[in-house]
């Protein structure tokens, strides 16, 4: 390559990283809106007016409103991966996975109280608005179901859990904590909702625990008395 070639070359480089900090920065402002006002609250012209750019300038990095939210969707999960799903990933199989799972994740859920979760939110904005916004929130869900229900059954196979454990009804279960701690403290402003989400946590624990008996097993026989 000649000096002559590396010039546009090089200026090429410097216009594409500036266009992906440009993007970078129109999601991270987008981010904010949506979580405060939804992803129905997003459009091009607030998003202009929050990041002091013109419509078409925010325009030219998204091409539409759809796009803009899909685009917020899965920035949002990415960064909920990183937060709690990689570094849970990281502990031992089994409960102390499982327990760093929904440990962060609870984490996440209580940081967001004052602004509102995305997934949740989201959810209910768009639950009967069929379209590729709800399909991409429906599979970053997804995503997280699956990676919750693979702990799960990891805690089965090396013996943490009873075998007889139902990975959907567990899952179901921390599931169902997640949204009322977000409903009774966000929405309700209950004290004590975070704490009762984590007893929630612990009872759930206890009873899929494989040291735990069936609720409807049958007691044990005592043994025959000797006659005399």
């Amino acid at each position: 390559m000649t000096l002559s070639s590396e010039a546009p070359a090089n200026a090429a480089a410097k216009s594409l990283h500036k266009g992906q900090q440009t993007r970078a920065a129109i999601l991270d402002a987008a981010l904010g809106l949506a979580s405060h006002m939804g992803l129905e609250g997003l459009s091009i012209g607030a998003l202009a007016e929050v990041t002091q750019m013109s419509k078409s300038g925010v325009f030219a990095h998204f091409g539409s409103r759809e796009e803009l939210q899909i685009s917020v969707i899965r920035e949002y999960h990415a960064r909920f991966e990183e937060e709690v799903f990689f570094p849970a990933i990281r502990e031992a199989r089994g409960l102390p996975r499982l327990r760093a799972l929904f440990e962060r994740w609870i984490r996440r859920v209580s940081v967001e109280l004052d602004s509102g979760c995305i997934y949740i939110s989201g959810a209910v904005e768009f639950d009967d608005r069929p379209g590729p916004v709800r399909d991409a929130l429906a599979a970053m869900v997804r995503n997280w179901h699956a990676a919750l229900e693979r702990a799960i059954r990891i805690a089965i196979d090396v013996g943490d859990l009873r075998t007889d454990t139902d990975p959907m009804q567990m899952l179901f279960e921390l599931h169902g904590l997640i949204l009322a701690l977000h409903h009774d403290a966000r929405f309700l402003r209950i004290p004590g909702a975070l704490e009762r989400a984590h007893v929630g946590f612990e009872r759930a624990l206890a009873h899929y625990s494989a040291n735990h008996a069936p609720a409807n097993a049958l007691p044990a026989q005592a043994a025959p008395r000797a006659r005399r």
